[in-house]
């Protein structure tokens, strides 16, 4: 699907990978491993810190070629990471990347445990910058780092989603804001999990001192692609729609290129070409998950088996808005892209209710109850955008917590009450299947139709909730006044 080259983005998943390898081990020196992957990187943007022993003899533009050798004697390329003047000592060059996902570039150290240096500068000998030589001296081991990171999607989102982006503010980051009432709200999440301690937010808190490692552990692998990469993903589709140009035909590569970043953020590179694995780390994979649990899977979504329908209709709606940008077409870009975002929380929705059930019914403890409380704080502040009573309930039942206790009945209906205004369906949703039974378990059977009232759910959780149109086929919620 990819028009424009985006492999070194793909390959931020690969950080997500060696960050849970890490956290799999679920001890102290792991967790401190994982949390220097998630800040530093090593995968996606790598670049070297280079010290120049006679420093610069002229001046240098950004994208200027810069030429060395690895340990082995063979050529590696690289280019100026910005303009440095005559005289200057220290430079960053990045590497240079290629459209192979295997070897798209291989200088890989950051903070990752398992390094590639096959294609590091060697630790010193002589530059050539823009056909000049220079000799230089660098740590391998050291200077080898990597600009693009996951935390950096949550650090960098003040500027990119909130005050210096052309569109800014996005109004679906400013739900997050106002709810949370931080701009890295994220980054917060997944460093209060990695320390162990408790979140500042506004509203939607979470004390992680009730947890253990492994609930821990669950809160920031998942924290890290549900809040960190699942934001930027929304950003580059804004990014796309703010770089389109009106009725041009040839001016829109940075909108197709903001476009194709996105799809990578969303998709990784682990999924490959027709994105099938089952070992994907990011969003693309979770909706493939969640599908499978509430029988959401095929065009039609009502499979439990292969592709989810979330994903079937973004890859459509993904080449459908790449030919609108690279078309000028910037008003029906955006309401292509106002289509794709309500379908990326689907799979929020399904991962909250699979976990409300089994905290509440099928004695989950503190794993579940962290994985139940991530899926909620993705999708939480768009629910209080719409009721802040239903983000209420849900969030008082899901929350963190080292004595969970969950009534699934109210968070469901709760959820329930926002899809019309989520821009979602029932049967986008559907219901959590049970494979004993091959049936729904008692009680999560897709609702029918349309969504129950947010005015019915903004009342006590144990309330029967009123209908808009339809019941629920379970019948758990009858209506009233």
């Amino acid at each position: 699907l990819q028009r424009t080259q985006v492999t070194d983005h793909c390959a931020l998943d690969l950080d997500q990978a060696a960050m849970q390898s890490q956290l799999s081990l679920r001890t102290p020196s792991s967790f401190q491993k994982a949390q220097d992957i998630y800040n530093k990187g090593g995968h996606s943007k790598s670049h070297a810190v280079i010290t120049l022993t006679g420093g610069l003899s002229s001046d240098v533009k950004k994208d200027d070629k810069i030429l060395g050798a690895n340990s082995e004697g063979t050529q590696v390329a690289g280019k100026a990471a910005a303009d440095y003047e005559s005289g200057l000592k220290q430079i960053k060059v990045y590497y240079a990347t290629s459209d192979v996902p295997e070897s798209y570039v291989t200088c890989r150290v950051g903070a990752l445990v398992d390094t590639m240096t096959d294609g590091c500068f060697q630790a010193d000998g002589v530059l050539s910058i823009d056909g000049t030589e220079h000799a230089y001296v660098y740590d391998v081991a050291t200077d080898n780092r990597a600009d693009r990171t996951i935390a950096g999607f949550s650090t960098g989102a003040e500027k990119k989603m909130k005050t210096d982006c052309k569109g800014c503010p996005y109004s679906d980051f400013m739900d997050f804001y106002n709810y949370y009432g931080t701009s890295d709200y994220a980054h917060q999440w997944v460093q209060a999990a990695f320390e162990g301690e408790r979140t500042t937010f506004n509203r939607g808190g979470a004390d992680f001192s009730q947890y253990g490692l492994e609930g821990r552990e669950q809160a920031i692998k998942k924290g890290t692609v549900y809040l960190n990469i699942l934001m930027y993903v929304i950003r580059e589709l804004e990014d796309a729609l703010d770089d389109c140009e009106l009725g041009s035909l040839g001016n829109n590569y940075n909108a197709v290129h903001a476009l194709d970043e996105g799809v990578c953020f969303y998709t990784g590179s682990i999924e490959g070409v027709d994105g099938v694995t089952s070992d994907g780390k990011l969003l693309h994979q979770l909706a493939d998950k969640r599908c499978a649990n509430f029988k959401t899977c095929g065009e039609d979504g009502t499979s439990l088996e292969g592709k989810s329908k979330v994903n079937h209709d973004l890859f459509d709606l993904f080449a459908e808005a790449g030919f609108q940008l690279s078309s000028g077409e910037c008003s029906s870009a955006r309401q292509t892209v106002k289509q794709m975002i309500p379908k990326m929380f689907v799979p929020m929705i399904q991962g909250a209710l699979r976990y409300a059930y089994k905290v509440d019914k099928l004695q989950g403890d503190e794993v579940e109850n962290a994985e139940g409380a991530i899926f909620a704080a993705a999708v939480l502040p768009k629910v209080h955008a719409i009721s802040p009573s239903a983000a209420g309930i849900i969030y008082d039942n899901m929350k963190v917590s080292s004595t969970p206790s969950t009534d699934f009945v109210a968070v469901k209906n709760a959820f329930q009450s926002v899809y019309a205004g989520l821009g979602i369906t029932c049967a986008d949703v559907g219901g959590l299947w049970f494979d004993g039974t091959q049936d729904y378990y008692e009680g999560m059977a897709p609702c029918d139709g349309a969504a129950i009232s947010a005015q019915s759910a903004d009342g006590n959780s144990g309330n029967q909730l009123k209908l808009i149109t339809s019941f629920c086929v379970t019948m758990l919620a009858m209506f009233s006044l």
